[in-house]
C-alpha cells in the first residue's frame, strides 16, 4: 500500500460548473462508509438468511464480507488513481471505452442506490413509524424523499454530520442486540449447537450457504458508494484506504455477533417467520422486558440514514457521468452558493417518487444485489485493465491475485450454481430492458444537444 499526503485540486463541473464542496476528511469518510454499510441491511435480511441457511446465519455474513472486501481493494485502487466522482461507471468508461457498457454500469448502480433509498421510504412509513403514529401511504414517503432532498441540497456537510449522527444511533441499535445476547448466555439462555446448524432440506450444504451468501450480500454493499463521494474528499488519495478497510472490519464485526446471537437465542425458523422483524423477536426472547417502542425508534433512524446515503451517491453518480460527457451535462449543474449538484438531486429524487408510489419495491432487492455482483466483476476486471495506465502520483495498489479471485466469485454467485432463484434474474432482464430504452433516449438528446468535440469525454484532470 503506497500512501501520499498531496492534496488533490478541486476540480470542475461540466461547462466550467462550480467544484463540489470537499468537506469529508477521515473521520466522517469512515462514518459514510459504516453507515452506508450497516443501513436497513441486518434489521431486514437476518430472518431471510435463516430461512435459507439454518442456524449456521453468521457463515453467509462472513463470507459475504470476504467477498465485499476483496472488491473494495479494487476500488480503492482505482479512487486512488481517478480520485472522481462516478465510481464504477467511470472505472469501466476508462478500461473499455464502451458508452453503452458504461450507461449500463450506472444505470443498475443507480438503481441499486434508489431503490435502497425507495425501499427505506416504505419502510420508514409502513413498518416503523406506524408502531407510533397512523399516516397514509405513499404519502408519508414521498414527502420522506423529498425531506431528504432538501437535505442533500443543504450541502454535503450538512449531509454527513448528519450520517455521524444516525450511524451512531443505528449501531446503538444492534449493539443492544448484542448486549442482550451476552447477558441471555451469561444467564445460561441460548442454545450453542444452532450455530452449526444448516438447513440441508431440498437443497445440498454448498448450496444452502452461497445462496444465502449472494443475499447476504446485500447487506455487505455501500462501501462502494463512498467512491462517489470522492471530489468532496478531503485528500482522497491518502484517507480512503484505512477508512474504507476499517468501515467495512467494523460493519462486518458488528453483522457476526448480531447474526450469532440471534441463532443462539430464536430457532431458524422463528426468525424465518419474523421476516424483517427478526431483530425485535430476539430482544423479546433475550430480553422480555425491553420496550419494543425504543428498537423501533432506533429502526426509524436507521432507514433515514441508508437512505439519505443511497440518495447522496445517486446524485453525485449523475454528476460524475455528466462530468464524462455519457449523460446530459445539464445533470452535472451544481448549485453556485449550496455547491451541490442540485439538478440531479431533484432527478433522483424524482425517480423515488415514482418507486415509491407505484412499484412494489419488494421485488427488486434480490435483483440490486444480482447487479451490483456483476458491476463489482466488472470493476475487478477493470482494476487490471487499467495497470497499463500509470498515474502521475502515489496510490494504493491492490496485490493482483485479489481482484482475480473477487471477479471469480463475484462472477459464481451472479449464476444460478449460487441457488439463485430464476425471479431474480427476470427482474433483471426488465430492469435492464428499461436501461436500454434509457441509453436510447440519452444517445439522442446527446445526438440533438452536442457537437461531436462536446460529446467526446472531458476528463478533469487528477493531479
Amino acid at each position: 500500500m503506497a500512501d501520499t499526503t498531496t492534496t488533490e485540486p478541486e476540480q470542475t463541473g461540466p461547462a466550467g460548473q462550480p467544484s463540489l464542496k470537499r468537506v469529508m476528511g477521515s473521520k466522517l469518510l469512515l462514518f459514510f462508509v459504516v453507515g452506508d454499510i450497516i443501513g436497513t441491511g441486518v434489521y431486514a435480511l437476518t430472518g431471510q438468511v435463516a430461512g435459507r441457511v439454518g442456524g449456521a446465519l453468521w457463515l453467509p455474513f462472513l463470507l459475504a464480507f470476504v467477498v465485499a472486501f476483496m472488491t473494495a481493494f479494487s476500488y480503492l485502487e482505482l479512487v486512488g488513481k481517478y480520485p472522481q466522482a462516478a465510481g464504477a461507471a467511470l472505472y469501466t468508461h476508462k478500461a473499455f471505452k464502451i458508452r453503452f457498457l458504461t450507461f449500463m454500469v450506472a444505470f443498475a448502480v443507480m438503481c441499486s442506490g434508489i431503490t435502497s433509498a425507495s425501499s427505506a421510504a416504505k419502510a420508514f412509513g409502513d413498518t416503523y413509524l406506524a408502531e407510533f403514529i397512523t399516516a397514509p401511504m405513499p404519502l408519508v414517503a414521498i414527502l420522506f424523499v423529498i425531506g431528504l432532498a432538501l437535505i442533500n441540497f443543504r450541502g454535503v456537510a450538512e449531509s454527513v454530520k448528519t450520517n455521524v449522527v444516525l450511524t451512531c444511533i443505528e449501531i446503538g441499535g444492534l449493539l443492544i442486540i448484542i448486549g442482550v445476547g451476552v447477558w441471555a448466555v451469561l444467564n445460561g439462555n441460548g442454545d450453542a449447537s444452532r450455530l452449526t446448524q444448516f438447513d440441508t432440506e431440498n437443497q445440498t450444504m454448498l448450496v444452502a450457504i452461497t445462496s444465502a451468501t449472494s443475499l447476504a450480500f446485500f447487506a455487505m454493499v455501500g462501501f462502494e458508494d463512498s467512491v462517489n463521494m470522492a471530489e468532496e474528499c478531503k485528500d482522497p488519495i491518502r484517507i480512503f484506504p484505512k477508512a474504507m478497510l476499517w468501515g467495512m472490519v467494523i460493519a462486518a464485526t458488528i453483522y457476526i455477533l448480531v447474526s450469532v446471537t440471534s441463532s443462539l437465542l430464536v430457532p431458524a425458523d422463528d426468525l424465518e417467520a419474523a421476516k424483517s422483524s427478526a431483530l425485535l423477536k430476539v430482544l423479546d426472547v433475550g430480553a422480555p422486558g425491553f420496550p419494543r417502542e425504543v428498537f423501533s425508534a432506533i429502526g426509524l433512524f436507521a432507514v433515514i440514514n441508508s437512505a439519505l446515503i443511497n440518495m447522496l451517491m445517486a446524485s453525485r453518480l449523475l454528476y460524475g457521468m455528466a462530468n464524462q460527457r455519457i449523460i446530459p451535462k445539464q445533470l452535472g449543474t451544481v448549485h453556485p452558493f449550496r455547491r451541490s449538484p442540485w439538478v440531479a438531486i431533484i432527478f433522483t429524487s424524482l425517480i423515488a417518487i415514482g418507486l415509491v408510489s407505484f412499484v412494489d419495491i419488494g421485488v427488486l432487492g434480490g435483483t440490486t444485489a444480482l447487479l451490483l455482483l456483476v458491476v463489482f466483476a466488472i470493476v475487478n476486471v477493470a482494476v487490471l485493465v487499467l495497470r497499463k495506465e500509470k498515474a502521475a502520483h502515489k496510490h494504493f495498489k491492490a496485490p493482483t491475485v485479489i481482484p482475480i479471485l473477487a471477479a471469480i466469485f463475484c462472477v459464481y454467485l451472479v449464476t444460478p450454481l449460487s441457488g439463485r432463484p430464476a425471479r431474480d434474474y427476470t427482474v433483471a432482464a426488465i430492469l435492464l430492458a428499461v436501461g436500454l430504452v434509457l441509453w436510447g433516449i440519452n444517445w439522442l438528446v446527446m445526438r440533438a444537444t452536442h457537437s461531436e468535440a462536446d460529446r467526446q469525454p472531458i476528463e478533469p484532470p487528477v493531479g
